[in-house]
């Protein structure tokens, strides 16, 4: 089972920001992101978000890095860790345009991109940009068709629907990847069933481990009525961690104790058809971040 992680500092919700995240920067960003690629984790994620609303900057912050210009960046400092935008807004810009970005990125990094999308929740960011918020599920649903085209090896790709209709344009460089890994973001009815029809992964959206069995079970049957045959990546967000006996107070919902304790209960994901989990930690600082991180990869990891 691989693991990856949601990328401190660049996103800062107060669902899950630690404190000292608040005055870091992209020096901490690198050093993180550094020691996922040491470590071993599949993947470092970064959010996507173009503004936030007053009305929801008290919860949310406003420190949401762009996805593209943070991957690029942490592309040139690691050499094997996979890089996902967790989730990409595709519906917030014109397919060609995320192509284009995503296909330099990939060409860039040397083929490491996976292209995480969602359809995105927050009106006021697709009401500046003029794109359409109440439909937002279907421009999704039409944008992953058309980014199949645009990130595919042709050098004019060629799209034909009822929102978004290109050819005669050539975009290079193309990604470095013969096919780019599409992961579909969103735990409700409708992403279920985008992922399971058009997605190569799910993305859940911090299901509790209780709800996730059925999910999964759902999202499989779907992909064999429609005679998807490919395979998917199945997806868990784990509860909290920490590697170890913490010193402090780390929340009760916090897994932590020795590594075998800490795998045991990681494995549970696997027994339920889970693929790859994307891992947070507690942490007071990088440095204990960092640790810990390397903690699980030699010690958790290998049991999992």
């Amino acid at each position: 089972m691989a693991y990856g992680i949601q990328l401190p500092v660049q996103s800062q919700s107060t669902l899950y920001t630690e404190p000292w995240e608040t005055a870091a920067g992209p020096e901490d960003l690198v050093a993180v992101a550094r020691a996922a690629d040491a470590a071993g984790f599949a993947y470092v994620a970064c959010c996507d978000h173009v503004g936030i609303p007053r009305r929801l900057a008290a919860a949310m912050s406003t420190v949401w890095y762009d996805p593209v210009a943070t991957l690029a960046h942490l592309a040139a400092v690691t050499e094997r860790v996979r890089l996902l935008s967790h989730v990409a807004v595709v519906g917030l810009r014109h397919p060609l345009l995320t192509a284009k970005q995503y296909a330099t990125l990939d060409h860039l990094s040397g083929g490491r991109l996976v292209l995480g999308v969602g359809a995105g929740h927050v009106r006021e960011e697709f009401e500046v940009l003029g794109a359409d918020f109440g439909r937002r599920g279907a421009v999704l649903d039409e944008s992953i068709d058309a980014l199949r085209a645009a990130l595919g090896p042709e050098e004019f790709p060629e799209h034909h629907g009822r929102r978004y209709d290109f050819a005669g344009l050539g975009q290079r460089p193309r990604p470095a990847q013969p096919y780019v890994p599409l992961w579909v973001g969103g735990s409700s009815p409708a992403a279920v069933r985008r992922a399971a029809l058009k997605g190569d992964g799910w993305l859940p959206q911090g299901d509790p481990r209780e709800r996730l069995p059925a999910v999964i079970a759902r999202l499989k049957a779907l992909r064999e009525e429609a005679g998807v045959e490919a395979p998917c990546t199945i997806g868990a967000i784990t509860e909290p961690l920490y590697v170890g006996r913490p010193g402090w107070d780390v929340g009760r919902r916090t897994v932590s104790g020795p590594p075998r304790v800490l795998a045991e209960s990681l494995r549970a994901y696997r027994a339920m058809g889970v693929d790859q989990i994307q891992v947070r930690f507690r942490s007071r600082g990088r440095t204990e971040l960092i640790d810990q991180m390397a903690a699980f990869g030699a010690e958790v990891a290998p049991d999992l």
